[in-house]
């Protein structure tokens, strides 16, 4: 099972580069078919294989010759591995598989505002789709009610007061509120500042930004909901304890 997720993960993860690459200029993920960005050459199945496909052809193109981006295999990999890390962690369950498909949603929201700035909608329905599912098949629908509501009104009065945040950063909020309810909506709310602090203030440091460089805060959002999946339960746990010493 753990060689199952990594093998879906690989090829689900080669799947979103499609979408990284297509959303933002509105083009089908569907149609037309993978081809080479460079000479327009329609790729094979043996041209699409995760990971062994860059390799093998030494991340060029099979027809033209030209270098493909490090992010094909990158991307691959992550997704790979994270599918392995939740079947570790949650076995196989459902809530394991609407997992899975949530880290591959923020994976693809991240790169994309990472480059562009901007969270498409379509990736934010498609978050509200599996939210709804998510609260339907654990009978959480108070608490993800609740827990959109908390995100969604706590990012609109923070973009109101600072006009720092996106549409699409209150929208992606009101939708892992939604997911997670609302401890969870808080905690990610919490450590998406804290990371969103340490690594721009890093960034300066390493001079790869500078004060006056827009830093999308998707990708924080989205590593805090990663904190979350994995490691939420005991966070919150240790801190209700640390509360009861004091």
């Amino acid at each position: 099972m753990t060689i199952l997720f990594l093998i879906y993960g690989l090829f689900i993860g080669s799947f979103l580069n499609v979408c990284i690459y297509r959303i933002p200029s509105g083009i089908s993920i569907i149609k037309p078919p993978s081809s080479c960005g460079s000479c327009g050459h329609k790729l094979n199945y043996i041209d699409m294989i995760p990971v062994v496909s860059y390799i093998v052809n030494k991340g060029k193109c099979r027809y033209c010759g030209s270098n493909y981006s490090v992010q094909y295999p990158l991307i691959e990999i992550l997704n790979g591995l994270l599918y392995v890390l939740v079947y570790t962690r949650f076995g196989l369950t459902l809530s394991s598989v609407l997992y899975c498909l949530i880290i591959s949603l923020l994976i693809t929201i991240s790169i994309i505002d990472l480059r562009h700035k901007i969270i498409p909608d379509g990736l934010n329905i498609t978050g509200l789709v599996l939210g709804i599912i998510y609260i339907i098949i654990n009978q959480k629908l108070i608490d993800g009610l609740t827990g959109a509501a908390i995100g969604f009104g706590l990012f609109l009065l923070i973009a109101l007061i600072t006009n720092a945040m996106g549409g699409g950063d209150i929208k992606l909020m009101a939708v892992l509120g939604l997911i997670f309810g609302i401890k969870g909506i808080l905690l990610i709310t919490l450590s998406s500042f804290v990371t969103g602090a340490v690594i721009s203030v890093i960034l300066l440091a390493m001079k790869i930004k500078s004060r006056k460089d827009e830093i999308p805060f998707g990708p924080f959002i989205s590593l805090s909901a990663l904190i979350y999946i994995f490691f939420g339960s005991e966070i919150i746990n240790w801190y209700f304890e640390l509360f009861k010493l004091h």
